[in-house]
């Protein structure tokens, strides 16, 4: 059925009203929680002093946030706000040579932070899947390149690598693993377009060019190199209407995103609680729920947030970066879910798309899957609870696929067939709540725990039947058909845009 099918507006406001409801109620569970253990053991190492006039302790459990946003953030700042200033006065000299200007910097800020021999390291893999391009066999780039990946997550070669990196600051791992990391990824992108071009080669000061652009040296996102060469030696700089106005204004919902998740962080704990497992396994059923679907939704809210400075940096630089992930609220099938998009369009350029073709046959489709989440897990280091959440991503994307290929047969297409447009939309959202909650089980057991996952499916799925299972099932499918209601709006505003277009069009031909 379509995805323009429509609900009664009571129906709508009434799913409205149990969402909202729920999400206050479990909210209140968690505050609870939060308020009567802040001086418990095992909060100590997390639970932090926090603004002094909330007169409340902070959760600074997460170190990526902490690093970004507080303990790091001027250093942050002040690297990014000198790119801007340089790049701005240096492109405004010379248009033309921007993209040069931007790799000097980059490669400058590198050296001062990291020093000589990282530069060298990361030069000489480089130099390294930049010789197997110029072979134009993409097999081999993919050796090559999955080869030098695991350099960097397996040891013995880690470490002797990471030897090569002298200094004790406290960000040196995370710069070391991020900037490396990165660097393959860039440059087996490189390398495959490289393959795609029928006449000559790129050089190799372009895929310098391409490695040393400082905004997504260290962090990412990742830009496909066929779309950051295209747009970095574009020598037109004029910008759209408006274009400057909602910069700013992403500016400004990022800086107050950030106070926002801060103010949350001083009375919600919802990241140092599924730590102590002794106190999770006196939370409610509503309780665990929630701190499930909220561990998901921060780390949507932080991954936009960090991917968002950067991106907000690069629009300025004229480059039109990798959007935010999708809000994990507005996901109900795997095929969507992802926590960076900068990743998920490389993996889906490179490998997912070229293998499944249209994702409509099984076996491609298995065989595109299994192949990307294979560089997945060398992507994110192979270790257990990676194993184990790729196996789990993997088989849902594929079930997917399975249980639509099921029931397009007969007779359930048939009965599908003669039901109407509305009751067909709620009888798939009640299977695209079901499977919400397996999203939102398999991937928050690489956030949080192995352990807590498995008490959370244990509680809500065998323990909780069938009243925590139901209500926690009705509460999801509310949500889902609150989704396909925004989703229909926009398929219909899309539909009136275009239509608008067709009509000016066909006008401006009959004037002419």
């Amino acid at each position: 059925m379509g995805i323009k099918a429509a609900l009664p507006k009571y129906e709508l406001y009434l799913y409205t009203a149990v969402l909202y409801m729920a999400l206050f109620w479990a909210a209140s569970w968690i505050l609870e929680a939060s308020s009567e253990n802040v001086n418990r053991k095992s909060f100590r190492e997390n639970v932090k002093p926090g603004w002094h006039y909330f007169g409340r302790k902070m959760d600074a459990a997460d170190f990526e946030w902490v690093m970004w946003f507080t303990r790091f953030r001027n250093y942050i700042l002040f690297a990014l706000s000198g790119h801007v200033i340089f790049a701005k006065i240096c492109s405004m000299l010379s248009p033309k040579r921007r993209s040069l200007i931007y790799m000097i910097y980059g490669a400058c800020a590198v050296f001062v932070t990291m020093g000589w021999s990282y530069i060298t390291l990361v030069v000489s893999h480089c130099v390294l899947l930049y010789t197997v391009s110029l072979v134009k066999r993409k097999w081999l780039c993919f050796v090559a390149g999955l080869t030098s990946l695991a350099t960097f997550k397996m040891e013995p070669l880690v470490t002797w690598q990471s030897g090569f990196v002298t200094g004790t600051f406290e960000l040196q791992d995370i710069l070391f693993y991020g900037g490396c990391g990165f660097s393959i990824m860039r440059c087996m992108s490189f390398g495959l377009e490289n393959c795609e071009r029928k006449n000559g080669n790129y050089s190799f000061l372009d895929l310098l060019k391409y490695n040393f652009y400082l905004p997504f040296f260290y962090f990412g996102p990742i830009m496909t190199f066929d779309q950051f060469h295209l747009q970095a030696n574009n020598p037109d700089l004029s910008r759209k209407q408006w274009e400057m106005w909602n910069i700013t204004k992403q500016a400004l919902v990022h800086l107050g995103v950030i106070v926002v998740v801060d103010v949350f962080f001083h009375f919600l704990y919802i990241l140092t609680i599924p730590s102590d497992m002794k106190l999770v396994k006196h939370l409610s059923d509503w309780s665990l729920a929630g701190l499930a679907y909220s561990n998901l939704v921060y780390d949507w809210v932080k991954a936009a947030v960090m991917f968002g400075v950067i991106n907000t940096v690069s629009r300025l630089d004229h480059l039109d970066p990798p959007q935010p992930p999708k809000c994990i609220t507005m996901l109900y099938v795997f095929a969507e879910t992802h926590f960076d998009r900068g990743i998920n369009d490389w993996l889906c350029k490179y490998v997912y798309d070229y293998l499944g073709k249209d994702h409509d046959s099984i076996f491609r489709e298995l065989l595109a899957t299994i192949s990307t989440f294979a560089i997945t897990t060398l992507w994110l280091g192979p270790c257990e609870i990676v194993y184990i959440w790729s196996f789990f991503n993997c088989f849902g994307l594929n079930f997917e696929l399975w249980v639509a290929k099921f029931f397009s047969l007969r007779p359930f297409s048939t009965i599908e067939g003669a039901m109407s447009e509305a009751m067909s939309r709620r009888i798939r959202g009640i299977f695209n709540a079901a499977n919400f909650w397996q999203i939102i089980l398999y991937n928050v057991l690489s956030l949080n725990s192995l352990e807590f996952a498995k008490l959370v499916g244990t509680r809500l799925v065998l323990k909780g039947f069938p009243v925590s299972t139901l209500s926690v099932l009705f509460v999801t499918y509310c949500g889902i058909q609150l989704i396909k209601e925004r989703e229909r709006r926009l398929a219909l505003e899309e539909e009136a845009a275009q239509a608008d277009a067709l009509k000016k069009e066909e006008a401006k031909e009959k004037t002419e």
